[in-house]
């Protein structure tokens, strides 16, 4: 009895000292600073997360693995990179809703590899997601438009917008930011209006990309959400939800997830691995996260509400 005991608390001092030198290697790679009075609850943190990640079930169809936020339980992640305020838009769907056309041809694509995506951005520790959603909409449809992608200004939608009903780094919509640049006559580039992960005070900066108006897909329609998305990439709003998300590496998510919308991205694209079709959503929490910083969601289920407050803009 005593050599088994003895066999089982040897084994738990290796398991732990096998989880220091992994948190070690976490707080080099992402060059992590913490106070002494932090470390102990970070590592402690580290550790829950990791035994979450080592346990999943890998059968799924889908992978998790550690990224920069390791150290953040799910609370703090979510209110720090969220910040879609979900309310009724149905002023905007009456109005502006996307109309398939007859027959048409709804065929997988991928905007990543037509030049109407720029690289994935991190909107860092501010609920600005509404306003990475908004700008990957109109770098889309403007590339289309005209042949040239240009990076956009979040930080002017941070900053700007809020006469439109945005909140900055408190959360926003879509749809009000389409509106705003509508109004504004534009919105200017990110190289000349740097992104800051902060509110700031709105500055004037010359306009280098302009819309004309903008559609909702009808809300719940993945037939809908596939026909807007053979013209261009679309913004739509998700359920981040907990049982994934923070963690998410590879794969094709199935979920379980919810429909209460707090989290806006940008769908580019939809294609089929291994006989699942998938949609694809490009992400703004930095490459390091998930699959080189997106994501592929199953099709067919309105996975987290996917297809549930879907727009795009007109250019």
């Amino acid at each position: 009895m005593k050599s088994a005991i003895f066999a089982v608390a040897v084994a738990a001092a290796s398991t732990e000292q096998e989880t220091q030198q992994k948190f070690t290697e976490f707080v080099k790679q992402y060059n992590k600073q913490y106070s002494m009075e932090e470390v102990i609850s970070k590592y402690n943190v580290f550790k829950a997360n990791l035994q979450m990640i080592e346990s999943h079930d890998e059968s799924v169809g889908w992978t998790m693995g550690l990224n920069e936020f390791a150290d953040m339980t799910w609370e703090e992640f979510s209110a720090m990179y969220k910040g879609y305020n979900h309310r009724d838009t149905s002023f905007y769907r009456s109005k502006n809703l996307h109309q398939p056309k007859l027959g048409e041809p709804l065929a997988d694509v991928d905007w990543t590899t037509k030049g109407a995506v720029t690289p994935v951005k991190d909107q860092g520790q501010c609920g600005s997601c509404w306003a990475f959603s908004t700008t990957g909409g109109v770098e889309g449809a403007v590339q289309i438009s005209t042949g040239k992608l240009v990076s956009l200004a979040e930080q002017q939608l941070v900053d700007c917008a809020g006469s439109a009903g945005n909140q900055g780094c408190n959360g926003g919509l879509m749809d009000d930011a389409f509106q705003w640049i509508i109004k504004n006559g534009g919105i200017g580039a990110e190289s000349s209006y740097p992104y800051t992960a902060r509110d700031g005070s709105c500055k004037q900066v010359p306009s280098v990309s302009q819309i004309t108006g903008f559609k909702d897909v009808a809300q719940g329609s993945e037939d809908g959400l596939m026909s807007a998305l053979q013209g261009q990439p679309v913004s739509i709003a998700i359920e981040a939800d907990q049982s994934g998300f923070q963690f998410y590496k590879s794969g094709v998510f199935q979920g379980p997830c919810g429909k209460r919308l707090d989290h806006g991205v940008l769908l580019v694209g939809a294609g089929t691995d291994n006989g699942v079709d998938y949609w694809k959503v490009k992400n703004s929490w930095g490459a390091s996260w998930g699959d080189s910083g997106y994501i592929r969601m199953v099709r067919g289920q309105d996975m987290c509400g996917l297809a549930d407050a879907a727009s795009y803009p007109t250019a």
